[in-house]
Order: C-alpha cells, then structure tokens, then sequence
C-alpha cells in the first residue's frame, strides 16, 4: 500500500502548500519506518506461509501497527512536526501518519491488533482487500493517481511553469513507487 500512502500525502500537499513535502511522505510511511528495527530485531514479524507476492505475507506489527500503538506514534511524530514547522503543519502531519494505519486497515488481513503487542488478546482488525490483488493494486494506483493529480492541480495554479517540473516529477516517482510496492519491495 505503500504507492497509496504516497497519493494521500500528494493530495495533503495539495492543500497545504507551506508543508515541505519530504515530512508528508515520511508522515505517511513512518509507521513502517518504525517498524522496519523492529522487524530486524525479531520483535515484529511476516509469516510468508502464504507466499511472497503482493500483499500475500501475514504481517504481525504487534506494536507499530496496533490502534493505539499507531495512535501514540502519530502523535510523537506530530509533536516532533510541530516543534520546526509549527502546531498546524504538526497537527497535519500527526493526521497524515495515522491515515497510514487507516489505510492499511483496508488492505492488511485481520493483523493489526488493537492494544500494543495484542495485549489482553483482543480481536485484530483488517479488511483483507489484499486477497483481492487486482482490485487493492487498483485501489492503489487510484490513490496515487487521484494524489498526484489533486497535487499538480494546486500547483498549476500557483506556478504553471513548475508544475510541468513537479507533473513529471510526481508521475515517474508514482510509477517507480508503484512498480516497486508491487513487486514487493
């Protein structure tokens, strides 16, 4: 879900122009860039039972993933935001970090535990649309292409010129990303 992740922060930047756009696109993956230690410490895990391919592994992220897990994440890398970049562009982008798990919630099987490290044994959430492959891809690529073109839209009315720059720019990282989350890299 990663190239739908990078479409909701295109189409924040959209509407919040001052936000350098480096901070939207690590607010939307910083859930799994949290992750990624605890995956290579062995504390979060991917059972690939299921297979290798697009969304086919099970993904146990008891702590980064979990509601309020992500919830308090968010709220961390809000208030890191807000300290440089001031309490509106924190608040957007503690949002725009939880809509990581919002999303995934969509996509992911029922994985993504409520409490961290699935304290109390709750029941996990997730919508499973990854056992759909074709239809998540294109949920995706629908993301990224609705980001991309709200995010050229805002900035053709601002600089016509540099949003030619930004357009091209925008639609080769959105294929690069896109081609990459499908492969499952």
């Amino acid at each position: 879900m990663i190239a739908g992740h990078f479409g909701l922060a295109a189409a924040v930047k959209a509407g919040r122009p001052a936000i350098p756009v480096w901070t939207l696109m690590l607010a939307t993956a910083w859930l799994d860039v949290v992750f990624t230690p605890l995956y290579l410490a062995g504390i979060e895990t991917i059972d690939q039972s299921g297979g290798t391919g697009y969304g086919e592994g099970v993904i146990h992220p008891d702590y980064t993933h979990a509601l309020v897990g992500a919830l308090v994440l968010s709220a961390l890398f809000g208030l890191g935001a807000a300290r440089w970049l001031g309490r509106s562009a924190g608040v957007t982008l503690g949002a725009v970090a939880f809509s990581h798990w919002l999303l995934d919630l969509v996509v992911h099987r029922a994985d993504l535990p409520i409490l961290p490290g699935n304290a109390g044994d709750l029941p996990t959430s997730g919508f499973g649309l990854w056992r759909l492959p074709t239809v998540s891809m294109t949920v995706e690529v629908l993301l990224l292409v609705a980001g991309i073109g709200l995010y050229w839209r805002a900035a053709a009315k601002r600089d016509r010129r540099q949003a030619r720059t930004l357009a091209l720019i925008a639609a080769l990282s959105g294929v690069v990303t896109a081609a990459l989350d499908f492969a499952g890299v």
